[in-house]
């Protein structure tokens, strides 16, 4: 039983290992950092690697040098940790669930309206404070500027491109505007544009706002953000795989020195 003892300790050497790397970039993010989004990143990531920095030591020292309260914490820890994962990934394939694009007629995007996602999304969104963070980020990450860059003259060429949900929703008016194109960002109000959709009103040829504002544009941005939760819930299975086998792993090193300690006694004699 005491293989399970040097098992656990090997597994957490290395967890100790890849903390360190991820300690260090959360580090260099928070003297490096130049927007608002990687101001963001740094907190949950030097957070994230103290976190595994701490209980790879834990798991070490309880396994190899046989302490049993501290592999006790460990466990405890672990455990919910997996309780944690476990409510996390329902919970994210649940949000997630409902919202796709539209089709649009001789368009090779797709069209994104936010009443079709969950509530919980939609109120994030809507949250000034958070869509002000967010909105700083597709800024800082020029993802409309991109567009531009291109150099698309043709609209008919711009209309076959495949854009992304935010591209689609943020650097664009949605097709039922009726707007002119001059390019990717630069779009003209014509005498057939429909003013009803409040998105038409709030869109604007300055670089600084296009339709940053339009609910199309929290609604691409949702749709990104299911995407990358889906993959995240996927790799949290995974993650939450390999947690339970160390956690039973754990549980068997414990119960291997509680073995050796209920004989320590006996041995003396």
């Amino acid at each position: 039983m005491g293989c399970s003892n040097n098992l656990l300790g090997i597994l957490n050497i290395i967890t100790f290992l890849l903390s360190i790397p991820i300690l260090g970039g959360g580090i260099w993010l928070s003297s490096h950092a130049s927007t608002d989004c990687e101001h963001f990143l740094q907190k949950p990531v030097i957070a994230l690697g103290i976190f595994l920095m701490v209980v790879a030591v834990a798991g070490i020292i309880g396994a190899c040098c046989r302490v049993n309260w501290l592999l006790w914490l460990y466990l405890l820890v672990m455990f919910i940790l997996i309780i944690v994962l476990t409510v996390f990934t329902v919970f994210a394939f649940v949000v997630t669930n409902k919202g796709a694009g539209e089709v649009v007629s001789n368009r090779g995007y797709k069209e994104y309206k936010l009443g079709d996602y969950s509530n919980w999304l939609q109120k994030r969104v809507e949250n000034e404070k958070n869509w002000r963070r967010i909105k700083s980020c597709l800024i800082d990450g020029k993802v409309c500027q991109s567009l531009e860059d291109d150099k698309i003259t043709p609209s008919t060429q711009f209309f076959a491109k495949n854009l992304s949900p935010i591209q689609s929703g943020c650097c664009k008016p949605p097709d039922i505007c009726n707007f002119e194109y001059v390019s990717p960002t630069q779009w003209t109000k014509t005498t057939t544009a429909n003013t009803t959709n409040t998105d038409c009103n709030t869109w604007s040829n300055d670089q600084t706002a296009l339709c940053y504002n339009c609910q199309s544009c929290k609604a691409g941005v949702l749709q990104n953000l299911k995407g990358h939760w889906k993959k995240v819930a996927v790799i949290n299975i995974v993650f939450l795989v390999f947690i339970i086998i160390v956690y039973s792993i754990g549980c068997c090193a414990f119960r291997s020195n509680r073995w050796d300690n209920s004989w320590k006694p006996y041995a003396g004699r």
